[in-house]
């Protein structure tokens, strides 16, 4: 039987951000016929897809990342990290044979943001990036540690890494899975929302 997961972050007024970015704002006319709804949010609001352009000045914005990285097979790993970082130990014996990772730390809360979450160390990055890994996708609000330099960024996404931030993995095991990861077609934009839903046949 088919199982689907969505892993995907609710996005509302509630939703944690990173300290300075903008907070989701929702905002409901009643029109008499109909409703409409304006939307003040950050492209990195909730479960967001990094684009080379968040980071590297001349790089491709969202709407330019191919399909193809963000539709097929991927793996959930669980890597808690210890004292908030993921080093190459963490991760070296569980990149075989896939090109998509999925990192579970077991970050869970959504409504308040926690400077402590478990993030990649440099060397970490680098091991994915020399590995073929692809695309990236963490539980946390950001790949890198919270105020970072920004080198872990640089390095996944100047060698073209998709980088799939504030995932919610907490319901989904370890292993192999279909993912389809779909960002908004934002042209010229750092990064955008994205639904992203796994599939286990």
């Amino acid at each position: 039987m088919t199982q689907y997961y969505d892993v995907t972050r609710p996005l509302s007024g509630s939703t944690a951000v990173y300290p300075g970015d903008i907070e989701p704002r929702f905002s409901t006319m009643d029109c008499g016929q109909y409703l409409l709804t304006d939307i003040r949010m950050s492209t990195h609001s909730g479960t967001h897809i990094d684009a080379p352009s968040h980071y590297l000045k001349n790089g491709e914005s969202v709407d330019k990342i191919p399909l193809d990285a963000l539709i097929g097979s991927c793996r959930v790993i669980e890597t808690p990290g210890r004292g908030g970082e993921i080093t190459p130990g963490d991760i070296r014996d569980t990149l075989e044979g896939t090109e998509r990772v999925l990192l579970k730390t077991g970050y869970r809360d959504s409504r308040v943001f926690d400077p402590s979450y478990p993030a990649l160390n440099l060397a970490a990055a680098t091991l994915l990036t020399s590995s073929g890994i692809t695309v990236v996708g963490t539980d946390t609000p950001s790949i890198e540690k919270f105020q970072g330099s920004g080198e872990v960024h640089r390095a996944l996404l100047g060698r073209g890494v998709v980088v799939i931030e504030f995932l919610d993995l907490s319901c989904v095991p370890e292993g192999d899975y279909t993912m389809v990861a779909l960002p908004l077609l934002l042209p010229g934009l750092d990064g955008s929302p994205a639904r992203v839903i796994l599939v286990k046949n």
